[in-house]
């Protein structure tokens, strides 16, 4: 209680510890594309994910998977799950309905903004990543005390690149 009588709140930390939440631990981040083999391709080749588990969906062999994923029938989707070390993305590719929509291009904007990796050389990873259809967003370049450029993959998610500043 505060010296004028109000019941302060707890802090994050605070609250954690008065309830604990043993059961929720990540499990995996959605990302919708239009051509699956050119993300993996982005992704895999690029950013050294390996692909994991995989299914073939339908509302016939699902009910009720439009209502979970929002989308209107018939739905007709490839859910194919990449891992990096404990990263998990499950890339969602629809054959119906088409995939409609555009992601963020500012990380001022709500939602989820962009992926972000440590690399060894950003200009490196960069370009590769250029080479397997992704975009270098060279305006996003910037020293942050790591140096740090935006890309965006083949369906314009960004992807931050962070490698330590160059030294010399």
């Amino acid at each position: 209680m505060s010296e004028d009588g109000a019941t302060a709140e707890p802090t994050v930390g605070e609250a954690q510890r008065e309830r604990p939440i043993d059961a929720v631990k990540p499990s995996h981040l959605g990302l919708c594309v239009a051509d699956l083999e050119r993300s993996l391709r982005f992704y895999c080749d690029g950013l050294g994910f390996e692909t994991a588990e995989g299914y073939d969906l339908d509302e016939q062999m699902l009910d009720g998977l439009d209502r979970a994923l929002e989308v209107s029938r018939p739905v007709k989707l490839r859910s194919q799950m990449i891992t990096n070390g404990a990263l998990k993305i499950e890339l969602l590719h629809y054959a119906a309905p088409v995939a409609t929509g555009a992601p963020s291009a500012s990380r001022g904007q709500i939602g989820f903004t962009h992926l972000s990796f440590f690399v060894g050389d950003v200009d490196e990873v960069a370009g590769r990543l250029a080479q397997l259809g992704g975009t270098i967003l060279r305006g996003t370049r910037a020293q942050l005390g790591y140096e740090v450029v935006f890309v965006a993959d083949p369906d314009g998610a960004r992807v931050e690149l962070m490698a330590p500043p160059r030294k010399g």
